[in-house]
């Protein structure tokens, strides 16, 4: 009798240790981000070149694939719009129909930036 009364407080503790240092894990995120955001940042501030940019995000992009992760919504858009900038606007529409294919809830918005960007080259 006596070992079970000290069984059962030390099973307590070890289930209540087991679920505290599983809550520690933190979640797993849906999205892999690597540079994403401070290069988003970056473009904003206008504080470096368009070309490095795209050196980091074409180079997070091929560590994202390697993982098997997804890119985060906006990730291509925002490196057509870094294409847009440089004049490779083969690359730029390449990458908005990535986005497009990726998050169908930007297909209106990206075929706004294909059909403007058609009507600028006309020009």
């Amino acid at each position: 009798m006596f070992k079970t009364i000290t069984a059962r407080p030390l099973l307590a503790g070890a289930l209540l240790g087991s679920v505290l240092l599983a809550g520690c894990s933190g979640p797993k995120t849906l999205y892999q981000w690597e540079t994403y955001q401070a290069q988003t940042y970056e473009y904003f501030k206008g504080e470096e070149a368009r070309e490095a940019q795209v050196e980091a995000l074409e180079r997070d992009l091929q560590k994202i694939k390697s993982t098997g992760r997804a890119v985060p919504p906006g990730y291509h858009a925002h490196l057509g719009m870094l294409y847009a900038g440089l004049g490779k606007d083969d690359q730029m529409v390449q990458q908005f129909n990535t986005e497009k294919a990726l998050f169908p809830e930007s297909a209106s918005y990206m075929d706004f930036l294909l059909k403007n960007a058609k009507q600028g080259a006309a020009q």
